[in-house]
């Protein structure tokens, strides 16, 4: 038996668009894109192992014991949640209960997390709670994990307690991001941090030539855009054709999320080279490259609002979030992890089937156990129905039950501790916690209406497609298996 045939079909898993609710892009008239890790993508370990080096020679320079520390990507991914009250790094189910845990670098064992969460669920509307929402976390979360370990041995008389820990390095990791010298480096040497795409430029130019208006919304400044958008964009695109070519809109220095919500001064970019500005008073004139600005004069410029307007960013929170919430912008999540994650489940596939198969045959085992003991008991008080068979042969198969449940636990536990590790040994499946989804998984559903590894995989889809979510259930609905439908030659109403 065949599944349905699908517009995905022939297209990796790995490389498709999910659709948490369906999306007509023939509806969608402007797309706006953000850049860093959406329209283009760097090498993670490479860009985050030189910011971290970055923070940590800062730090070092003011007399912190951190010279031999080194990046350790392990210790952090996106998705995680950091506790700042308690020093620990957690990751958490849907329903904010924390299924794994660290202090500092060392993951807690589960009497020691069941003991510190038992009552405490993460809600992101507490401070003390910070999602990582994006990869740029991932350097200071790896380095605040190995200074909590410092300040516990008393090494940090200069901070205060775990939540000044934290600020101090996100404050440092904010200046090392905004420091001009570090990427001057970076652009200096972008084959070594960017990982180049050739097929997104086509992606945006086929979305272009359908008649969709495409904008360009980075909290980036100017200089930077233009010179990761010349190196990644320009030599795949058509002769005398650049990236600016692409864009209706060119919006740096977004300040987003602010950007989806405040009314916030605009000024045109008149100088390409330097940089100079001038301010543009209320509405925008016509196409071209800006600083600042906000949503609201974006749609006016466009004529449009609302789900006529998609979004496409990597952070949760300040391209997906709030675009959705406030201007009901339809949204697209770039998740660059998915891609690692599916090819990792899809080769553990074959164990997941055969745990899933004992996981069955112990549910069956365990049912007839305890239909036995409410037999039992009911033989030993005297009450109720009898249950036709008598005392030693209930003992006797209650027994047996017991045996084989135990060796189905030596066989489920090894498969069960290789699923939770599956992706990265630490922390596991990105958008999975245990048997639930993730926390991360979670604020996809509710903010991305779509999601996907990469702004190229529009390509398979193109500009006209329906993508639409499946169909959505609950533990009770049955199971439904689609068939092809028979070719008769008739026309179907």
């Amino acid at each position: 038996m065949t599944d349905t045939p699908t517009p995905t079909a022939g297209v990796p898993p790995t490389r498709r668009i999910y659709a948490n609710r369906t999306l007509n892009l023939r509806a969608i008239a402007a797309v706006g894109y953000d850049m860093d890790y959406t329209l283009v993508h760097y090498r993670v370990s490479e860009w985050e192992r030189y910011a971290y080096d970055h923070v940590r020679g800062h730090l070092a320079d003011e007399g912190w014991p951190v010279s031999e520390l080194t990046f350790q990507r392990e210790l952090a991914a996106q998705g995680l949640v950091v506790d700042t009250e308690l020093g620990n790094i957690v990751k958490a189910n849907r329903f904010g209960y924390v299924m794994r845990a660290a202090h500092g670098s060392r993951l807690l064992s589960f009497d020691e997390q069941r003991t510190t969460y038992r009552h405490t669920p993460v809600d992101l509307s507490e401070p003390r709670f910070v999602f990582l929402n994006t990869l740029f976390a991932l350097s200071g979360t790896c380095l605040y994990a190995q200074l909590v370990d410092l300040f516990d041995e008393g090494l940090l008389r200069q901070v205060a307690g775990y939540r000044d820990l934290f600020q101090r390095i996100d404050d440092r990791l904010d200046e090392a991001h905004l420091e001009g010298r570090m990427k001057a480096a970076i652009a200096a040497d972008p084959e070594r941090f960017i990982e180049l795409d050739p097929d997104a430029p086509m992606a945006l130019l086929d979305q272009q030539r359908a008649g969709k208006r495409l904008m360009l919304v980075s909290n980036s400044e100017w200089s930077w855009v233009r010179e990761i958008m010349t190196f990644a964009y320009d030599p795949f695109l058509p002769p005398r054709t650049t990236w600016r070519d692409l864009f209706d809109l060119v919006v740096a220095g977004a300040r987003k999320p602010d950007f989806f919500s405040q009314n916030l001064p605009l000024f045109r970019i008149v100088d390409t080279d330097r940089g100079l500005l001038e301010p543009v008073p209320g509405h925008i004139p016509g196409p071209g490259l800006y600083l600042g600005g906000d949503a609201a004069k974006v749609e006016e410029y466009l004529g449009l609002s609302g789900s006529q307007i998609l979004y496409v960013g990597d952070h949760i929170f300040a391209d997906v979030r709030v675009s959705k919430s406030v201007l009901r912008w339809r949204t697209a999540l770039v998740l660059r992890e998915l891609e690692e994650e599916i090819s990792a489940l899809e080769a553990f596939r074959d164990r997941e089937l055969e745990l899933s198969a004992l996981m069955a045959t112990k549910e069956c085992l365990e049912s007839e156990q305890s239909g036995l003991r409410l037999a039992r008991q009911r033989l030993e008080l005297g009450y109720g129905s009898s249950p036709g068979a008598d005392a030693a042969t209930v003992e006797a198969r209650l027994e047996e039950l017991r045996r084989r449940l135990e060796e189905l636990d030596g066989r489920i536990a090894p498969l069960a501790r290789a699923a939770s590790e599956v992706v990265q040994q630490r922390w596991g499946p990105l958008l999975r916690a245990g048997n639930d989804t993730s926390h991360l998984a979670r604020q996809i559903e509710r903010s991305a209406d779509i999601y996907t590894s990469r702004v190229s995989n529009f390509l398979h889809v193109t500009p006209f497609a329906y993508l639409r979510s499946k169909r959505a259930s609950m533990p009770h609905d049955p199971v439904i298996v689609s068939r092809p439908l028979e070719d008769s030659g008739d026309e179907q109403e």
